[in-house]
């Protein structure tokens, strides 16, 4: 899109996450296996330094127990700040032992409570989308959480989705819950977990939230695509700002976009296919100086597809980009792409997971039959980071 100027029919309300403020209000969603060290650099090149980008998912025992690979996962830019970590876990002792040793260390700036993962391994333990079901249990999360951070002055926030399927709705229960309990911010993926990641959200429930909960901000997932989305979800709810998740996979540039709309500015056009090559390259570059080109190379290939949507290159050269080894390979073949190709206007819709419902979310055994049992499921903190 050039020179085009989307402004908000009134000005967003600042929105501050404890004492951060958040400028435009715009949080890059944690996202396992994507938002590790290198692509938030990427995204914040693009994006403004106040908002937040937070890392990928971390589990509370791997912190507790000093897990070599997820204390690799936990680490920031210098310049990052707010410094924003999510955490995994289902037990509230682990939790608040985590933010703790977190806090207590100086590890982050602003934890985030995983409430919204809708996959197998992680609903069957009760965790993710699971959770919320459990009203007292979540009560004693939040708690202890919050007091665990809070002679650091460390915000906590909880992420969550409407409910586990239509018939068990959680999320004004959440939402009450976590404000009351003493979360700064609470966000809202407008989905349920059976949905997945399929059809559409549902954003009239981000708007029911935010009439709900009341002295803490709401904001609003599920759908973001495009600056023009950020527009028409805030406007549409009222949520205090927007968290982005599949809408940026090989489009770091969407923060560009999204502050530019949310402040009333000219939003910048598209990319050229040369100008994706580079972008690319950057991103392969910041993988590599953090975990080596093995692994870089390795990790990069999951992203070309995304970075090439729409664009008119080969089955030939597409298949090379899927199998790139090494940096200079991956010089070798962006410099075979055509830099004046124009960004395809076909590339900006929906891209990264869909697929269909699931027929039934898996949980414990007996999991619903007592929304106000606090007991933690056996083995719930066995996963490992980033599942």
């Amino acid at each position: 899109m050039a020179d085009v100027t989307l402004t908000m029919p009134t000005a967003p309300t600042a929105l501050r996450i404890g004492p951060y403020p958040v400028d435009p209000p715009v949080v890059l969603a944690p996202m396992a296996g994507i938002t590790n060290r290198a692509f938030r650099s990427l995204c914040r090149e693009f994006g403004s330094d106040t908002s937040i980008y937070v890392c990928e998912m971390i589990t509370a025992r791997a912190v507790v127990e000093r897990n070599e690979k997820t204390l690799h996962m936990m680490s920031f830019d210098d310049d990052e700040s707010p410094r924003s970590m999510q955490l995994y876990g289902v037990d509230p002792k682990t939790l608040g032992e985590a933010v703790r040793i977190i806090v207590g260390e100086g590890m982050a700036d602003h934890i985030d409570l995983n409430l919204g993962c809708p996959v197998r391994k992680v609903t069957r333990l009760g965790g993710g989308s699971a959770l919320p079901y459990k009203r007292r249990l979540f009560a004693n999360i939040v708690r202890e959480m919050v007091r665990a951070a809070e002679p650091a002055g460390v915000p906590v926030t909880f992420k969550f989705r409407i409910g586990i399927d239509d018939d068990h709705l959680t999320y004004l229960d959440t939402g009450r819950i976590a404000e009351a309990e003493g979360a700064a911010a609470v966000a809202l993926h407008a989905r349920t977990a059976a949905q997945l990641y399929s059809g559409a959200a549902d954003w009239s429930a981000i708007a029911r939230l935010k009439e709900t909960v009341t002295t803490i901000p709401v904001l609003g997932n599920g759908d973001i695509f495009s600056a023009d989305d950020a527009l028409r979800m805030i406007a549409e709810t009222g949520c205090d700002g927007v968290v982005v998740g599949r809408g940026c996979l090989g489009r770091p540039w969407l923060f560009a976009e999204l502050s530019a709309a949310l402040r009333g500015e000219p939003i910048p056009e598209g990319p050229t296919l040369g100008r994706v090559g580079e972008i690319l390259i950057r991103h392969a570059t910041l993988l590599t100086e953090h975990d080596g080109e093995d692994k870089a190379m390795r990790d990069i290939r999951k992203h070309m597809a995304w970075y090439l949507m729409g664009f008119p290159v080969g089955s030939q050269l597409r298949r090379s980009f899927a199998t790139v080894s090494r940096l200079a390979q991956l010089d070798d073949l962006v410099a075979q792409l055509d830099p004046a190709i124009p960004f395809p206007t076909d590339a900006l819709g929906p891209r990264g997971r869909q697929g269909s419902p699931q027929a039934k979310v898996a949980l414990p055994d007996g999991w619903l039959d007592d929304p106000e049992d606090d007991t933690v499921p056996a083995a719930a903190d066995v996963m490992h980071s980033g599942g």
